[in-house]
């Protein structure tokens, strides 16, 4: 287990060095998610032991609150157009991506539905298995999803806006150790409670929260060390890489297809909203559109950082969406007719 994940993060930061060396956009996510999925995909056995996980969103939430301005409360109250927004794209995605799906691969409707459900997938899997939904294509599809999102959405930032995704570090001033200790205990016994809570992406939330009233209130001022900030980024990516161990080529191959349209797809949606909202009551396009991409949670808050995004407003409208799809899910399910048993 420890050689199998030291091997994950030597990849991983292998990946790292050759995205930077390349140009990629936000190089230490999309290097290591990039090269620790294909040796996955090759057969590479790949993971990341839970409690370096929870610690790597820890660091990522708490680098998210040194950013905190008083203009996100007036900004807040744009926050509804957004919102609205992110409900529409939603109920789209899931209704096309379903249609779809069943017109291409003459699916189960409601494996069709799960696979084509935007986000939560651990929830979504669990439903899998209740309800006898194909849980092979569901996974490879999700997984190949989240992977796509992650190449795209810097790719797309860099299009559509001039945000900075070389991920260098902001010269200043580093927190003092006595300060980022403080934080670091208190972020992870929060975390521990919203674990208990099954509050999604627990640690990375607790991180931002206590970064938040941190840096807010001007008591622990400074950012996190760059060693820790990068490190943080490429256990992520790689993170995002273990997806697919244990997943075969085959199954990759038959999912593939489906992945590209479902990415594809949900990418126009969401470019389209994002571009409307801007228009409609002037919110960057860069912040709408990583607030609306239906990617891993985790990820997409992340990104926030990689281009200097507000983070409240992108974790806010994440954990709406979470939120919603609980909501929306089981009622789309009931309107489906059961998996027949052959």
């Amino acid at each position: 287990m420890i050689a199998t994940s030291l091997l994950s993060l030597g990849l991983g930061g292998l990946g790292a060095g050759l995205a930077y060396w390349l140009g990629f956009p936000a190089p230490f996510l999309t290097g290591p998610a990039l090269l620790v999925s294909l040796a996955a995909m090759a057969g590479l056995r790949s993971s990341i032991p839970v409690g370096l996980r929870n610690a790597c969103f820890l660091i990522v939430g708490l680098n998210l609150g040194t950013g905190v301005t008083p203009a996100v409360l007036h900004d807040a109250l744009r926050w509804p157009a957004s919102l609205l927004a992110m409900a529409i794209s939603i109920v789209l995605f899931m209704l096309l991506g379903t249609w779809a799906l069943r017109r291409m691969t003459g699916c189960a409707t409601r494996t069709a539905l799960l696979a084509a459900t935007p986000g939560h997938l651990s929830f979504v899997l669990g439903l899998s298995l209740e309800t006898g939904a194909d849980l092979t294509f569901v996974s490879a599809v999700q997984s190949l999803r989240v992977l796509m999102l992650t190449l795209l959405v810097p790719a797309a930032v860099a299009l559509f806006s001039d945000a900075d995704l070389t991920m260098a570090v902001a010269s200043g001033a580093p927190i003092a150790l006595v300060h980022l200790g403080l934080l670091t205990a208190l972020a992870a016994g929060l975390g521990m409670i919203f674990t208990r809570l099954r509050v999604p992406a627990a640690f990375l939330l607790a991180g931002m929260a206590v970064s938040v009233l941190g840096h807010g209130s001007g008591l622990t001022p400074g950012a996190a060390p760059r060693f820790l900030t990068y490190g943080a980024f490429i256990t992520m990516g790689t993170l995002i890489g273990t997806r697919f161990s244990g997943i075969t080529l085959r199954q990759i191959g038959n999912a593939a297809l489906s992945a590209v349209v479902l990415t594809g797809g949900g990418m126009i949606i969401v470019l389209l909203a994002s571009l409307a909202v801007h228009e409609a009551v002037g919110l960057p396009v860069a912040d709408v559109l990583i607030a609306l991409a239906p990617g891993g949670l985790e990820t997409m808050i992340a990104m926030s950082s990689v281009i200097g995004a507000d983070p409240t407003f992108v974790g806010f409208h994440h954990v709406a969406r979470i939120f919603l799809l609980s909501f929306l899910i089981p009622i789309a399910l009931a309107r489906t007719p059961p998996v027949s048993k052959v």
